[in-house]
């Protein structure tokens, strides 16, 4: 069964529309969402969790038309957006007291022992936390009610990388469970490229591509060359070159050229980086 599967999903305000957009998350799987500013992440998260309303388009969560009503999911995922959304005067042991009441699965001890791993104090009110600490917590409340998907949007902006690199730790275990997926956006490329199993590249509301990631490395790469070695290439090969003062940088189809060709890797943000310019 899929997580997440998108159809045709379209949402359109004033300067901008998210054009029917097709994914599909596989159950135990981690996607990540990659795109510029305003590129339609976080507008594809608020479709999912019915935050805002959809133009037109299927959003179906573990095989279910959620048919406009996220409740049919609600104790199935975990939730961290760029805005917490907790009330400024609560502390963590009153948010943990309230989301007890809230999900069905809450896991008390879960919860305390998360917050003493993200060293986070549970008496303090929220308006005094960091915007680090306030992400820490949005996650710890994510992994607390036994969640099977968890829907990200910049869960470690604000982190120190010390911190992050344990906040990626806790989402990869997160999938060790076979039926446990994450969506997430971030523009920290590094973290998703630890962690993601696909990418999905967003450019003005548009996707450019939903790949698996190892698949996209092994397929793409870059050289280096000189515009007459670069003119001997098959056209198809290349994808998109770049000029500068010491030759030309193109990134290229691996498999269409020959093998005495020196290819080096390429990374997904670079990657994402030449799609977009060569899409525009």
């Amino acid at each position: 069964m899929n997580a997440i599967e998108l159809k045709d999903l379209t949402k359109s305000y004033s300067g901008f529309t998210l054009d029917h957009l097709n994914l599909v998350l596989p159950a135990g799987c981690i996607m990540g969402l990659i795109g510029e500013n305003g590129a339609g992440k976080s507008t594809t998260i608020k479709l999912i969790l019915d935050i805002i309303h959809k133009d037109s388009g299927n959003i179906v969560l573990f095989g279910r038309d959620n048919g406009g009503d996220i409740k049919l999911a609600k104790e199935d995922i975990g939730v961290v957006l760029d805005d917490v959304g907790i009330p400024e005067c609560l502390t963590a042991k009153q948010v943990g007291n309230v989301m007890k009441y809230t999900f069905k699965n809450w896991d008390m001890d879960e919860y305390f022992a998360l917050l003493r791993k993200l060293s986070l104090p549970d008496s303090k009110p929220f308006k005094d936390f960091s915007r680090g600490m306030k992400m820490k917590l949005g996650i710890a409340v994510a992994l607390s009610h036994k969640a099977k998907l968890l829907l990200l949007d910049e869960p470690t902006l604000g982190l120190d990388p010390v911190v992050r690199d344990e906040v990626v730790e806790m989402f990869m275990d997160f999938t060790r469970e076979e039926e446990h997926s994450i969506l997430i956006s971030s523009h920290i490329v590094s973290d998703l490229e630890k962690l993601c199993d696909y990418v999905a590249f967003l450019h003005h509301g548009k996707l450019l591509l939903c790949e698996e990631k190892d698949r996209l490395l092994a397929e793409y790469g870059l050289i280096y060359c000189t515009e007459e070695e670069l003119q001997s290439l098959p056209p198809k090969a290349v994808k998109y070159r770049k000029k500068n003062p010491y030759g030309v940088e193109a990134l290229i189809l691996r498999n269409a050229v020959p093998g005495s060709v020196k290819v080096s890797p390429v990374g997904i943000e670079d990657l994402f980086v030449f799609m977009v310019k060569g899409a525009q």
